[in-house]
């Protein structure tokens, strides 16, 4: 029988509402991994469990500094306990965000798997068990060997690349937009992908081997009509950010006078990246912007590109090395 390591670090998925009908003002970290795994004897039919608690609280509250434990915590039950499998549960609010994280770092081919739920176990309509089901079922599929990290939601199975939460509270909350999912976990209970990621990750990552202690500071600035680049002014003169990845409108465009501003971070050895504050479409490179060495973010959202340009920051500063990762990855 295949051994499943099931890592709770908190959200929805372990939470109880005060009523049936409570879908906003429940309170998360209510129940442990080890309890929610217990009381699925469907689990406990098809693998061994082993559970391990990281954290317990909203993933509002999950920062980089939670990540590299994760990653730790990740690997030591892959390459150390042997599992067959990893499933993380997860608040929806940043799961992308964590799931593209270690989507990027951990040299595996094995399944890797991020769940949540967007209503508590105890409410009426909620997917919190299975979902849960769900993960682990994906975790025990062959056919989900090198596909990366992967988010299960409603049924469907992302790629942390592309998977962004897109509704506050309907169940169905999760999407990958334009690339569409990579498969589902059907009716009849199996697993069925039909296509997979071709962007690297996991083991062929440029990431994988690299020891990540720190992460850099990176910030997001978003773009409007009107913006008048006093906020990028203002992480200048902070002196802590490395890195400033500019939600802008359109195709990853933003004023004339955030122009002025970005350029002025570049000149204080601030690595800029051009995203798109718009959920689809590719950020290219423009000529208009070429001398300025802004790197152009490709598709990803900007709290993606964040995490690439964090990791990129950990490795070079050569903003021509770090726009090839951005087209690789």
């Amino acid at each position: 029988m295949k051994k499943i390591a099931v890592i709770g670090t908190g959200g929805t998925i372990s939470a109880l509402g005060e009523h049936r009908l409570d879908f906003t003002n429940y309170r998360t970290g209510s129940l442990t991994t080890e309890e929610i795994v217990n009381e699925l004897h469907e689990i406990r039919d098809v693998c061994e469990v082993e559970t391990s608690q990281l954290e317990n609280f909203s993933s509002c509250d999950i920062t980089p500094t939670h990540w590299l434990p994760l990653k730790e915590v990740v690997t030591h039950y892959l390459f150390e306990r042997n599992v067959d499998g990893v499933v993380i549960t997860h608040g929806t609010s940043t799961m992308e965000e964590t799931a593209y994280f270690l989507h990027l770092t951990i040299p595996t081919t094995k399944p890797i798997v991020i769940v949540g739920a967007q209503r508590p176990k105890n409410v009426f309509g909620s997917d919190a068990e299975l979902n849960l089901i769900h993960a682990i079922k994906v975790a025990l599929s062959n056919d989900a060997h090198r596909k990366g990290v992967m988010i299960v939601l409603n049924g469907g199975i992302h790629s942390a690349r592309e998977a962004t939460k897109v509704d506050t509270y309907r169940i169905d909350g999760l999407s990958s937009s334009d690339y569409g999912f990579l498969g589902m976990i059907d009716a009849d209970g199996t697993v069925q992908f039909y296509r997979k990621p071709t962007r690297k990750h996991t083991v062929d990552s440029p990431f994988a081997k690299m020891r990540v202690d720190a992460l850099p500071e990176v910030a997001i600035v978003y773009s409007y009509a009107g913006a008048s680049g006093d906020m990028i002014r203002f992480l200048i003169e902070q002196n802590k950010v490395k890195g400033i990845v500019i939600a802008g409108t359109g195709a990853g465009k933003f004023s004339s006078y955030e122009k002025e501003a970005l350029i002025e971070a570049v000149q204080k050895g601030i690595v800029v990246v051009r995203s798109s504050r718009l959920g689809n479409g590719r950020v290219v490179p423009l000529r208009e912007y070429e001398p300025y060495r802004f790197i152009a973010g490709d598709n990803l959202l900007p709290q993606k590109a964040r995490i690439l340009l964090m990791l990129s920051l950990k490795k070079t500063s050569d903003w021509t090395e770090i726009q090839r990762f951005f087209h690789e990855c």
